[in-house]
Order: structure tokens, then sequence, then C-alpha cells
């Protein structure tokens, strides 16, 4: 890792689908002294990289193709707690601020803020720091994220996903709710969508933060 403000020695790792994004950024950090160590243009690949490359920080964009920015940042942080990711990306959003933040990111940083901003929130995050854009800060001030955990979600998809926080299978799901385990089937790959997990058990992690099933 970077220490004592230095910014020589920060190995980045892109992660961002859109080929010319990358090249401007990797452009813009090697003008300023930071070495690119690797591109990535979805979250799988993300994964695979940081696994290899293992570098100080990753720029995570959230919205890419085959895998998500959220979960990968998951499996990153897992993975190489050492590594750092520093989210640049379109969304402003509350809940998604705050599953960013519950994945282990450090950093967020909006895609038009200015370049020398970036630069700068690379070296904060090499350095321990934790780097907001104040316009992400002032959604997270506006409060209510952590107390809307069915952001959404119907209703019903909410019920299904409390059962599935307490550990339920998809037939006693299906037995509890009087529906068939092909309706909870559907429900859950839509909650995983909305939620931005892979799996049942990420789910039921996602859905235990927030304080979801303990009721049942």
């Amino acid at each position: 890792m970077s220490s004592g403000g230095l910014d020589t020695g920060i190995r980045v790792l892109l992660a961002e689908d859109h080929a010319l994004v990358r090249a401007g950024i990797d452009r813009l950090l090697s003008a300023a002294g930071i070495e690119v160590v690797g591109h990535a243009a979805n979250g799988f690949e993300a994964i695979a990289a940081a696994a290899t490359l293992r570098p100080d920080v990753v720029i995570m964009d959230l919205s890419m193709p085959e895998l998500d920015g959220i979960v990968a940042t998951r499996e990153i942080v897992a993975a190489n707690p050492e590594t750092r990711v520093l989210v640049l990306t379109s969304f402003s959003d509350q809940e998604r601020i705050v599953e960013v933040f519950d994945a282990g990111a450090v950093g967020y940083l909006l895609k038009d803020a200015d370049p020398e901003e970036l630069t700068k929130a690379v070296r904060a995050v090499s350095r321990g720091e934790m780097p907001l854009d104040p316009r992400a800060a002032r959604m997270l001030l506006g409060g209510g994220a952590r107390n809307r955990p069915n952001t959404d979600l119907t209703d019903r998809e909410q019920e299904v996903l409390e059962l599935v926080a307490t550990g339920r299978s998809n037939k006693a799901i299906a037995r509890r709710l009087g529906i068939s385990e092909k309706t909870v089937k559907a429900h859950l790959t839509k909650i995983f969508q909305r939620i931005g997990v892979t799996d049942r058990t990420q789910a039921a992690l996602w859905a235990s933060k927030r304080g979801l099933g303990s009721g049942h």
C-alpha cells in the first residue's frame, strides 16, 4: 500500500465496461504518476484481475454486464482485504450508496466529477481515507436508506426475502405463503436483480443487515 501521502507506488485496477472511459481514466492516472496495472470490462473480470494483480486500489463502475460492481466489490474485498475499492459511477441514489459501502467499498465518486477529484480520491483511498462525493454524502445524510429495506421490492418479494433470511427452503417458503415453488423461484430471481446479489446466501446477508427476517 502507498503510505506517508506519497503518490508513487499506487497500483490501480480499472473496472469499467466502456473502453473509451477506461482509456481516458488510464491516461489521466498515468499522467498523475499513478500506475494502472490492469483493466476489467465486467464484474467477473474485475474479481479475477484483482486476485491475480492484487492492486492497491480498484476503481469500480457499478453498472457492468454479467456481474455488477456491487457484487464484484463484495467478492474482491472478501478475497483481498488489503485492496481498497473506489466506486466511480453515475448513480447517486441512497440505496445504491448504502449497498456499495455494505459491500466493502471505501470511496464513492460520481462520473461527472472533475478529473483532479478522481486523482485526489485515488490517493486518498490508498492512504486509508474514505473520499465521498458531496452529492452522495447529502443523499446519505438525507436519511432513510437503511430504514427502507423494502425499497423497490413488492410486498410479496419482501415476504419471500424475509423467509430466505430465516434459512427456509423454497419448498418451506412456498408452503408458508401458499404459493408454488416455481413462483418462489421467480420471486427470488427478481429479488436478486433488485438488490444486486447472485444467490440466496448473499440475499440472506443483505436482508439480515437490514433487520429483515427477525420477526419470523
